[in-house]
C-alpha cells in the first residue's frame, strides 16, 4: 500500500488546487453556479469533497460518527475564506485519520444505507483511494467551473 506520506501528497495536490482556485474566483463568482443545468459552484464542489473526506476518512476508516448531510453540501454557499479555513482543518483531520488506518482491514464503521452514498469499498484501503478519486474528479471539475465563470462565459 502506499505510504501516508505519499498519499497526502496526492490528496494535497487536488486539495490545494481547488483552494486557490476558491480564492481566485472570490465570494461572488465561488458560490456561481453556472447555467448548464445540475452544474455546483466551484464553493458546492470544495464543500462536498470535505464531506467526502469526513465520511470516508473519518467514519469509515477511522471509526468516528459522521454528522455529514450530502444533501446539504450540494446547497452550500458561504465566504470564501471560511471555506478555506474548513478545508484546512479536514486537510488535518485526515492526516490524523490515517493514524489507525490499516488498508487491508474492513471499515471501522457501517456504510450508509442512503441509496445515494456509493457502496464501493470493501476495506479502508479503498476507502482512502475512494477519497482521492472523489478529490481528483471535483478537482477537474472546479478547472472547467473556474475557467468559464473568469471568463465570463458562464
Amino acid at each position: 500500500m502506499i505510504s501516508k506520506p505519499d498519499y497526502m501528497r496526492f490528496v494535497d495536490e487536488q486539495l490545494e488546487a481547488m483552494i486557490r482556485m476558491v480564492q481566485e474566483l472570490g465570494d461572488d463568482l465561488a458560490n456561481r453556479r453556472l447555467k448548464a443545468p445540475g452544474s455546483n459552484s466551484p464553493f458546492v464542489i470544495l464543500t462536498h469533497c470535505l464531506g467526502v473526506m469526513e465520511y470516508w476518512g473519518g467514519h469509515v476508516v477511522a471509526g468516528r460518527p459522521s454528522g455529514r448531510h450530502r444533501a446539504s453540501e450540494f446547497a452550500a454557499e458561504g465566504e470564501v475564506e471560511e471555506l478555506v479555513t474548513r478545508a484546512r482543518a479536514a486537510r488535518e483531520q485526515l492526516l490524523r485519520d490515517l493514524d489507525g488506518a490499516e488498508p487491508d482491514s474492513a471499515p471501522r464503521s457501517a456504510l450508509d444505507p442512503d441509496p445515494e452514498s456509493p457502496q464501493i469499498t470493501r476495506t479502508q484501503g479503498g476507502a482512502l483511494l475512494h477519497i482521492y478519486e472523489e478529490l481528483a474528479r471535483h478537482r477537474g471539475q472546479m478547472d472547467i467551473t473556474h475557467d468559464l465563470l473568469q471568463s465570463g462565459g458562464h
